[in-house]
């Protein structure tokens, strides 16, 4: 069902009568209709095809044209080299992009028609990799998953640390992706980890595999996960 606030997807888990949408944290009514559970089994349940209904496309993500998913695997690859910018340019990240993608294609499978691109080669204003442009493809990668789905999210680019302002952050910093607007003056311009966790990691629902590739400084924490891996070198 869609957020009755900002028109996110929501996946609604099974009795549920509110969901918080992680975009706006709003909440929303559960609506009822065909008995107890017959709103949530229209959206949510296999149909006899075998395919699975998905929940309408927010507005934002119709007016951006991002693709329409069809199948179980997507990818939303993110390259920036920042050319005629405040931070130093990157000659990598567009070449990055273009082997993930085929990589994704050829060797693992995902339809090209699901692998969104964003760098600051592109035309398309909405496929600028801007920081509003960024969370809205991080929204378009996880709206409507559902168990056994393959996402991948690829950043290359800057990274950097900010001072952390709610307190959530043992070290006092927060882990940071720098888009092409990114501003020196100031901090709220970047994508913190908490906005990154809150876009990409806290709509996934059970059975949902996600892997995130990020090369930019900093990177380590940046989906800001409960656990973290530390490998002992021998």
């Amino acid at each position: 069902m869609e957020c009755g606030h900002c028109g996110e997807g929501l996946s609604v888990p099974r009795g549920a009568r509110v969901v918080h949408c992680a975009h706006c944290r709003g909440v929303t009514r559960v609506g009822r209709r065909h008995g107890a559970m017959g709103f949530v089994v229209n959206m949510i349940t296999n149909m006899a095809g075998g395919g699975r209904t998905r929940p309408a496309t927010p507005p934002r993500l119709r007016e951006a044209g991002y693709p329409r998913v069809r199948g179980d695997k997507r990818a939303l690859l993110v390259g920036i080299s920042y050319t005629g910018t405040h931070l130093p340019e990157l000659s990598g990240p567009i070449t990055d992009v273009k082997s993930m993608s085929f990589l994704l294609t050829q060797k693992y499978g995902f339809p090209s028609q699901c692998v969104l691109v964003l760098t600051d080669e592109e035309r398309d204003p909405y496929r600028t990799p801007t920081k509003s442009n960024i969370l809205l493809a991080m929204r378009w990668l996880v709206h409507g998953c559902g168990s056994g789905d393959s996402l991948v999210f690829h950043f290359s680019g800057h990274g950097d640390q900010v001072r952390d302002e709610d307190g959530d952050e043992r070290d006092g910093k927060d882990e940071v992706l720098c888009p092409v607007d990114s501003d020196p003056d100031d901090d709220g311009s970047d994508i913190r980890d908490d906005e990154i966790n809150a876009a990409l990691v806290r709509p996934l629902v059970h059975g949902v595999r996600l892997h995130a590739i990020v090369d930019a400084c900093h990177s380590g924490t940046v989906l800001d996960l409960p656990n973290l891996c530390k490998i002992k070198k021998y």
